[in-house]
């Protein structure tokens, strides 16, 4: 009997299931189980624990790499590929563990562009070019490159990619990182010689003939291409303002002037006293704008006192001409000004759509009047902000003869302002560049002078 009691007590052990302290059933696994990697890539890996049910155990891992030269994990099983080999990731949890292979290969798909790829520039002058290494994710990695020129005798490099052209030729910039290269095309020119155009705004009254008289008394001494830049002609621009007033002074230059016209102009209707005095060389009398070329540059006369809405003939007409003479450097001049600081007039909104046409078509300079200041600012956009790669320099000219204005509050930008002295803007026009000057009548001693390239 105590036999078969004891026998029984035997089978009722081996059906009473354990606990789970005892035997916890748990499996942990790793996905996944093995990974190939490129040097600066990384991936996640995912850890899973589950009960002898199937059951997710919501629990905390720990992460392991046993070569760190290899490869990285962080506290979210995230591995970046550090360098060349083999390494293994281990997970834990509960006391558990599970592993997966990681090899990391060399090869990091890395890029080396240079920009720009081609460029052309004059003798003596530079251009910047720039290398761009990227990993095959397209992230860029800080270089410091080694820079090259497979022809020093036409263009030269210094170790921060700017070139200087040497010779007219061709040659060809390199950049080296590690064993990486990457090529650009430099073409070296020689330089054009240079072309003149001079002149002001508001210019000619006959009760004040002297003032204008000193004024052509500059121009007597500069050769090149004269432009006048509205209210040539006091009080109305009619024909006998044009023949007893302007013609006796800035007149003798009207076989070299490109005119603009000022609102004086059309005080007389349809300013036939204007467009009769300069004939052909103020363009269609039904439209007051033209353009033409002088040396390498497009310049452009236009019409502040005709419509100059986005969309309407002359704006059309503008980015029409821009798009047929896609000249490396333009200039525009018209009368009203985009922007003035001067006390009785100041900027006019009116000429935005202008300048945007010009800004979209690249151009460089715009020479204005009516207000009777010298002024010049930095290059802009058509809404009034600084943009030194593709703005606009405006100079304000209103020193003809007229009388001179004072300054109000001064507009964003201006650089550089004077309400005391008449003269004429000297611009020295290159092929790829342009020098200023504000030459004062005689006796005064305010001037203004500077160069800038062409976009």
């Amino acid at each position: 009997m105590a036999r078969t009691l004891a026998f029984l007590s035997l089978l009722l052990l081996a059906a009473c299931p354990r606990s789970i302290t005892d035997d916890p059933g748990y499996t942990l696994t790793l996905a996944p189980p093995v990974a190939s990697l490129f040097v600066d890539d990384s991936t996640r890996f995912t850890a899973t624990l589950h009960d002898r049910d199937g059951n997710l155990v919501p629990t905390a891992f720990s992460w392991s790499i046993d070569n760190q030269a290899v490869a990285t994990v962080d506290a979210g099983g995230v591995v970046r590929a550090a360098g060349p080999g083999g390494a293994m990731l281990q997970v834990s949890a509960r006391g558990m563990t599970a592993n997966a292979s990681i090899t990391v290969a060399a090869d990091n798909g890395q890029t080396l562009t240079v920009s720009p790829a081609t460029a052309s520039v004059f003798v003596d002058a530079t251009q910047r070019f720039t290398a761009t290494l990227k990993n095959r994710h397209g992230d860029v990695i800080p270089s410091t490159p080694e820079w090259s020129s497979s022809n020093t005798s036409v263009a030269t490099v210094d170790a921060s990619g700017l070139a200087q052209g040497k010779t007219a030729g061709s040659a060809t910039i390199q950049a080296k990182v590690g064993e990486l290269t990457a090529e650009a095309t430099l073409a070296v020119t020689v330089r054009g010689a240079s072309v003149t155009l001079v002149g002001a705004g508001d210019i000619a009254g006959c009760t004040s003939s002297y003032r204008d008289e000193a004024t052509a008394n500059l121009l007597d001494g500069i050769a090149g291409t004269v432009f006048a830049a509205g209210d040539n002609a006091y009080p109305d621009g009619s024909a006998a303002n044009y023949a007893d007033c302007y013609h006796s002074s800035w007149g003798r230059h009207k076989a070299r002037t490109r005119p603009a016209p000022g609102n004086h102009e059309y005080n007389t209707f349809g300013g036939t006293g204007y467009f009769g005095y300069f004939g052909a060389a103020a363009g269609d009398p039904a439209k007051g704008y033209y353009s033409y070329d002088l040396g390498s540059w497009h310049i452009i006369a236009l019409n502040s006192n005709a419509d100059m809405r986005a969309g309407f003939p002359q704006e059309q007409w503008l980015r029409a001409d821009l798009a047929a003479h896609p000249a490396a450097c333009t200039l525009a001049y018209w009368h009203h000004p985009r922007f003035s600081s001067g006390s009785q007039h100041g900027s006019d909104p009116m000429a935005a759509p202008l300048w945007q046409a010009l800004y979209e078509g690249g151009a460089d300079v715009v020479i204005s009047g009516h207000d009777h200041i010298y002024e010049r600012f930095a290059p802009q956009t058509p809404t009034g902000q600084l943009d030194m790669a593709r703005g606009i320099r405006e100079f304000v000219v209103g020193t003809g003869g007229a009388g001179l204005y004072s300054v109000g509050p001064i507009a964003p930008n201006s650089e550089v302002r004077n309400t005391a002295t008449r003269g004429v803007l000297k611009l020295t026009l290159y092929a790829d560049r342009y020098e200023w000057q504000f030459v004062p009548i005689k006796g005064a001693s305010f001037t203004d002078v500077g160069s800038a390239s062409c976009h």
